[in-house]
């Protein structure tokens, strides 16, 4: 089996799970490649990203390039003489980069391709009620998420799952998969499958403010998959008219009760412990949620100093 010199390529905390995993097994990463140092916080300090902080704890040689096809960053990235190039959860690669290396470049990517191309394939797995996911690793080429399949991996969505519970099963599955894909190439038994396309695959388009916004005419259930499919980030979010104010809040947890009811879509009822909003066909119990300016906070806490009003209304 050959030893492969890698360079590897991402940015959040997903990918470091990746690259964690080819430090522990050995692997001889020669290079990363992250984001560049942003500004954050009221300070507006420089914050590195999880994958150059890890990468400098390990002295792994870190590139941050504003622009992936500067001639000087191509420079640097060719005298590494890697064989292979890993992407986990890193922007789109130029041409002049993913075909570089002797063995090409793959990605990992967290849904079973050709389902849910794009930017935010946890998020919408779970919003379209799926009971199933997985983790695909493949070729790139010079379009997104469509190259040579490589490796996939089944995962299961829980009832109880939400954006960061399953991030976190597909992150640590993911890094396996990464290890398995890089012992294929190096013994050279990878046997690629070409992705097929069909008019009726699902996407993963970008998140924003208007498909996080919850539609109260929807079913629970589809109010519930959006919720749990946008917890903890971006979040969900309504409209709350009260005491002749519209607020922005930001929906965390929620429950569905299918108790039969005569109210207005939208409508609030509290207790001491408990805020349900009606829906058609029954209520969504809201578990957990933020007030403009405030902390997150479960309902029972809100609830003991906040007031909700009869006229008080989701929309």
């Amino acid at each position: 089996m050959k030893d492969l010199r890698i360079v590897f390529m991402g940015t959040p905390q997903f990918a470091v799970a990746s690259l964690e995993a080819l430090i522990t097994n050995q692997k001889n990463v020669v290079g990363v490649v992250t984001a560049p140092d942003k500004p954050a916080g009221r300070g507006q300090s420089l914050r590195q990203s999880a994958v150059k902080a890890f990468a400098v704890q390990h002295n792994i040689d870190v590139l941050q390039p504003t622009n992936l096809k500067d001639a000087s960053f191509l420079e640097i990235l060719k005298n590494l003489q890697a064989d292979l190039f890993i992407v986990v959860a890193f922007r789109m690669l130029p041409k002049v980069v993913w075909e570089m290396p002797k063995y090409g470049t793959f990605n990992l990517h967290a849904s079973l391709l050709p389902n849910y191309r794009g930017a935010a394939p946890i998020n919408w797995a779970i919003i379209n009620g799926e009971t199933k996911t997985g983790i695909t690793t493949f070729f790139i080429d010079d379009k997104i998420d469509t190259g040579d399949l490589i490796l996939q991996e089944e995962i299961e969505i829980a009832a109880e799952d939400d954006a960061e519970t399953l991030h976190n099963k597909l992150m640590i599955a993911g890094s396996e998969l990464v290890i398995k894909t890089v012992e294929q190439i190096a013994a050279g038994t990878v046997h690629t499958i070409s992705q097929k396309n069909s008019i009726d695959l699902k996407t993963a388009h970008k998140l924003n403010n208007n498909n996080t916004k919850i539609n109260w005419e929807h079913s629970p259930k589809v109010i519930h998959n959006l919720v749990r499919g946008l917890s903890p980030y971006p979040s969900a979010w309504s409209y709350l008219d009260i005491d002749g104010k519209t607020l922005q809040v930001k929906i965390f947890k929620t429950a569905i009760e299918t108790t039969p009811h005569t109210l207005a879509v939208g409508q609030i009822i509290t207790s001491k412990s408990e805020l349900k909003v009606a829906v058609k066909n029954g209520y969504i119990k809201i578990l957990e949620l933020q007030l403009p300016g405030k902390k997150r906070m479960d309902i029972k806490s809100l609830l003991n100093g906040y007031q909700f009003n009869e006229s008080a209304k989701m929309r």
